[in-house]
């Protein structure tokens, strides 16, 4: 793969389409996300212009599509929802701050080269996460899509007020609602490949409403201020501002989250390389200018970015021009979106939310790993009814202790000791000699493969099993990485060794392993002659020294290379 990520005229046909395309289905959907989020369409649509327009201007990736996405906005949402909550007068303030705070953390999570960490996590944690937040925006949908007014209380407080919503129900806006979901679920393929279903549900939905609803009151989006947004000085509230830093935190990593994924979506379709760390910081820069103008938070779109590679779009100039599109919309045409009604945005939000649940991997989790699926369910579950960060904290750090477990138990076969030939370990025929002259009183003890922390207990286990010997040979020949944990178990066996006055050998520790047992002062312990690079040459001076008057001299000119 090739990294790309200059802006050049080369493709300015396929460009400038691909950005027009991504233009068209950008607008419904930073309608319905602005709505939905509480802070209105306008913030919707400056969201879609400044944070797509800045992160294809400095981001690393030259195809993908910033705008307010569905995860994005449902933290939007309970940033907002808070904060105006705390704070009637200023808590809108506050919530556009905590996007200049977002796009500030994303910056630093740039500068300091933590792009390729961002998504190292495991997907039954990231399945979870996204399926947790697809079903909150279909849940915070309901009250739009019934017609009224979203009850207090989030997620919880949705489900609390159903009845009542389903009582007072408003069947002109619930069918307005019905229908788009209709024209999106449903329109044919071949008329999706030539216009955004989404587009002609927002059309047909409106145009509805008047025709069939005129002397009904539809509840709209209203009016939108014409022009640019004014600048949204930054407020803090230090009754909030612990919460805001939070918040801050988790809207800036989830957005570092979507992006980055994104990414890789756009790497397997143009055969390119993203810059990850590049592209933290183009997101925090349209995040921080969106928040600055009153714009809600976004990050990488997979839809938009899919759609604007496949209509010809290869570089940035094509992120630019779909903002400069959507510009000229705001400015030009913000009368005639002020007509939407909420209904129609609501169903198109609410597509958006069963589209982003992991159907796929929900469907046949138990089939691929009963513990998988458990923690996947666990994660879904603490993202709707309790928090984001505790599902995603919870969720990483048990699937990481269930690998860490199952690693451990794999690696703790990779710890032995042998004290003869027969047992199930292939050695040279020389080493087999030594063994056999040992008469049981030379044991090798044998580690391979990376020692992490869970592997101490194996080698205490061993160490412990050890019965009556004379000498121990210590191989470390396949032992590429020796963790702290597993450093100060193995140096416990060699103390305890030394200390029963038996003889103790080294063979093969090199590189990081040499350099831990030299900082834990190991070497020290032994004399310097015990230090071995090949085994036959160990075992064959531990024999000697266990039975000096049966064979020459432990140590040849030739035979061992000592430390």
């Amino acid at each position: 793969m090739q990294i790309t990520n200059k802006i050049h005229f080369r493709n300015l046909r396929g460009d400038l389409f691909g950005g027009v395309t991504a233009a068209v289905i950008a607008l419904p959907m930073a309608l319905a996300f602005g709505v939905a989020s509480g802070a209105g369409a306008v913030s919707g649509l400056w969201g879609a212009v400044l944070v797509g327009f800045f992160a294809a201007l400095f981001g690393g990736t030259p195809t993908l599509i910033s705008e307010p996405t569905g995860p994005m906005t449902v933290v939007m949402t309970a940033v907002i929802a808070h904060l105006v909550a705390a704070d009637p007068e200023n808590g809108l303030a506050m919530a556009f701050t905590v996007v200049m705070m977002a796009g500030i953390f994303q910056i630093i999570f740039g500068l300091l080269r933590l792009g390729k960490y961002v998504t190292l996590m495991p997907y039954t944690v990231i399945s979870g996460f996204m399926s947790g937040i697809g079903i909150i925006l279909v849940i915070l949908q309901l009250a739009p899509f019934l017609g009224q007014e979203n009850p207090s209380g989030g997620v919880v407080g949705m489900l609390r007020s159903l009845p009542d919503l389903l009582v007072n129900i408003q069947p002109a806006e619930t069918f307005l609602a019905v229908v788009t979901i209709g024209i999106i679920w449903f329109m044919p393929a071949r008329f999706k490949r030539l216009v955004p279903p989404q587009l002609i549900a927002l059309i047909a939905g409106t145009v509805l409403s008047f025709v069939l609803f005129s002397g009904q009151d539809i509840r709209r989006i209203g009016e939108i201020p014409m022009g640019f947004p004014a600048m949204q000085a930054p407020t803090f509230s230090l009754d909030q501002l612990r919460l805001m830093i939070v918040d801050a935190a988790v809207l800036g990593m989830l957005g570092c989250i979507d992006a980055l994924l994104t990414s890789v979506v756009a790497d397997s379709l143009t055969r390119t390389e993203h810059d990850s760390n590049k592209e933290l910081i183009g997101q925090g820069i349209g995040n921080l200018m969106s928040g600055l103008f009153g714009g809600i938070a976004g990050a990488g779109a997979t839809m938009g970015t899919v759609v604007n590679i496949q209509t010809g779009g290869k570089t940035a100039l094509s992120g630019l021009t779909r903002a400069a599109v959507l510009l000229v919309v705001i400015l030009g045409a913000g009368n005639l979106a002020g007509m939407i009604p909420l209904a129609v945005l609501a169903g198109i939000a609410l597509k958006v939310g069963v589209d982003i649940i992991d159907w796929s991997f929900l469907k046949r989790a138990h089939e691929v790993s009963v513990k998988g699926a458990l923690i996947m369910y666990g994660v879904i579950i603490l993202t709707v009814l309790v928090d984001l960060i505790a599902a995603v904290g919870i969720g990483v750090f048990v699937a990481n202790i269930l690998t860490i477990d199952r690693m451990s138990t794999l690696q703790a076969g990779s710890v032995q000791t042998i004290t003869d030939a027969d047992d199930a370990v292939l050695i040279h025929a020389d080493e087999k000699r030594w063994l056999d002259e040992a008469n049981g009183r030379v044991l090798l003890f044998q580690l391979s493969g990376p020692m992490i922390f869970g592997v101490a207990k194996a080698i205490a286990r061993e160490h412990n099993a050890i019965g009556d010997c004379d000498a121990i040979v210590f191989d470390l020949s396949n032992v590429p990485h020796l963790g702290v944990t597993a450093s100060l178990a193995l140096e416990n066996a060699i103390q305890e060794a030394v200390e029963k006055r038996r003889y103790v050998f080294i063979v093969g520790a090199a590189g990081q392993t040499k350099q831990r047992l030299e900082k834990l002062k190991v070497f020290q312990l032994l004399p310097s002659q015990n230090l071995y690079m090949d085994r036959a040459a160990a075992l064959k001076a531990a024999v000697n020294t266990v039975f000096p008057d049966l064979h020459e001299p432990p140590l040849d000119a030739d035979a061992s290379i000592a430390f």
